[in-house]
């Protein structure tokens, strides 16, 4: 039996509807002086790797100081935004009940996300998901670039061997992490990428949503 479930929170979860742009706009300025040109691909990518490409694309050196003043400033615009996160953001159908089916289980649950802690934090708050998972056991943009350094940060946070875990993701990126790391991945077909590509990145199980309660635990095994 699934003794943790780590889901990724950007069209897995949930969505902004554009709004997150925006946002990483604003944070981005704030601490570069720049305003924001074009912003390198975010698709599957941590913000650490996301910052650093797109410094580039604007001749600004990049640091582990400019990284972690950008984390503060992209976790408190999306406070002060948070209004704005709960009118144009929504749950995406069914999210909301599948978590809660989990916690009435007793099963462990978290996040694997590229979001910084303090955006996370605010998108799933806006929405009562935090509700049900530990976030202390998660892993967020500050702890790694790619989808396994994060995924293992997760495991040993939560103490639960690789085996013992489920990741729920909608990128190709989150397929291949998930094997990489050897977690068992259940793809959701809720994003960008269509089913056939996230079968062709190697998932053994994808959802079209997470509407079918009933499904979806049967294929996380809860």
């Amino acid at each position: 039996m699934t003794k943790l479930v780590l889901w990724d929170i950007d069209h897995t979860l949930m969505t902004m509807r554009g709004l997150g742009g925006e946002l990483w706009a604003d944070a981005f300025e704030e601490v570069t002086g720049v305003p924001l040109r074009e912003q390198a691909s975010v698709t599957g990518s941590t913000e650490r790797v996301i910052l650093r490409e797109t410094a580039r694309l604007h001749d600004i050196p990049f640091s582990d100081d400019l990284f972690t003043r950008f984390a503060d400033a992209l976790g408190a615009v999306h406070l002060r935004r948070a209004a704005e996160v709960r009118e144009r953001g929504h749950a995406l159908a069914g999210a909301a009940t599948v978590l809660a089916a989990l916690d009435k289980r007793g099963v462990r649950q978290s996040v694997v996300t590229g979001n910084v802690r303090g955006a996370a934090e605010v998108k799933l708050a806006t929405f009562g998901l935090d509700t049900y998972l530990r976030l202390d056991d998660g892993a967020y943009g500050e702890d790694g670039e790619e989808r396994p350094e994060l995924l293992l940060a997760a495991l040993a946070r939560a103490d639960v061997p690789a085996a013992d875990a489920v990741f729920l993701g909608d990128t190709p990126a989150d397929v291949k992490g998930g094997r990489d790391a050897g977690v068992r991945v259940v793809a959701v077909a809720t994003g960008k990428t269509t089913r056939a590509a996230l079968q062709e990145a190697g998932a053994e199980v994808v959802l079209d949503e997470l509407v079918d309660t009933g499904r979806v635990l049967d294929v996380i095994g809860a």
